[in-house]
């Protein structure tokens, strides 16, 4: 029995590091084949409003869409339209309204993860270049979510494709509120309320296998491939380093390598033991003695320079 518990602890180790890779997003380092952005600058709550009217029937739609791309909408996700689960990233809340006074409101996920890891987001990140040459930026696709026509109808699977396009002017926050994960009130950035939305709806609608897709656009300036905040995808992040890092990585590695070296052949040219291993053994532990006279000789001198040189005044 306890043969088959180990085995099924190992099991349980080798799978877990890849179930818990599908649950993980982490925005500030959105990876692709050729770069790596950091979108954590477009971090909070953020609403979208989308309306529609149909002036034959009187019938007007409102639709919210309640999105945190780097964690879960928590409370955000509760809304009087209804609940849409607060592990949810993207949440979509309808109210639909006649010219009688009547209508209806329901909620529904578009991505995110469910409740005790039933469920992932699947996220995909793709550079824009891939798809359209013209354009810079990088297509994230979040899964996870259900979609219901009405309060009553069947859920359908749904998922997000936000495509960040890259706008060097942009933060990405104008025109946009901005609810703080802490649950502080609804607030705009200063001088970017009258600006241009930033993020624009694009379109919502079932996809060839019948799975409802939100596009959304974002201009932003982290989209930008040449952004200070983003890097190359090799993973040479090395290349940032100052020249001072570098040398104390080499001057680290010299040192290492000339004790190795130099036990190594005392060790088998003389047979030391011990400290005699060491290469100037007998240097090395002279230093804490050699450190305290060094010492001594400081205080002495700084003790020294308060005096009158030996002579008392007259």
């Amino acid at each position: 029995m306890r043969i088959q518990s180990s085995g099924a602890s190992l099991l349980l180790s080798a799978l877990l590091p890849s179930l818990v890779s599908g649950y993980i997003f982490d925005c500030a380092d959105v990876k692709t084949k050729e770069h790596t952005y950091d979108l954590s600058g477009l971090r909070g709550t953020h609403e979208i409003v989308h309306t529609t009217g149909n002036g034959t029937e009187g019938l007007m739609t409102n639709t919210t869409y309640v999105l945190n791309i780097c964690n879960n909408l928590k409370g955000a996700a509760n809304r009087p339209e209804g609940k849409c689960g607060t592990t949810k990233n993207i949440c979509g809340f309808t109210k639909t309204s006649t010219e009688d006074g009547g209508g209806s409101h329901w909620a529904y996920s578009l991505a995110g993860l469910d409740h005790l890891g039933e469920g992932g987001k699947d996220v995909e990140a793709t550079q824009l270049k891939e798809i359209d040459e013209a354009q810079e930026g990088v297509r994230v696709k979040m899964a996870g979510g259900e979609y219901r026509e009405e309060a009553d109808a069947k859920k359908k699977p749904a998922a997000a494709v936000i495509d960040f396009q890259c706008d060097p002017d942009r933060s990405g926050l104008e025109g946009l509120a901005v609810t703080e994960d802490e649950g502080a009130e609804k607030r705009r950035r200063d001088g970017e309320a009258t600006k241009e939305p930033s993020l624009t709806f694009k379109s919502f609608g079932p996809n060839d296998d019948n799975t409802y897709i939100l596009k959304l656009n974002w201009r932003t300036r982290y989209a930008c491939d040449n952004y200070e905040g983003g890097n190359s995808g090799s993973g040479d992040g090395s290349k940032h380093w100052g020249f001072f890092t570098w040398f104390i990585i080499i001057v680290f590695l010299s040192v290492a390598a000339y004790l190795i070296f130099g036990s190594w052949l005392n060790y088998n040219r003389y047979g030391a033991r011990g400290w005699d291993l060491l290469p100037h053994g007998d240097n090395l532990r002279d230093i804490p003695y050699i450190f305290q006279d060094w010492f001594r000789r400081v205080v002495n001198t700084l003790q020294g320079s308060g005096s009158r040189g030996g002579y008392s005044a007259v």
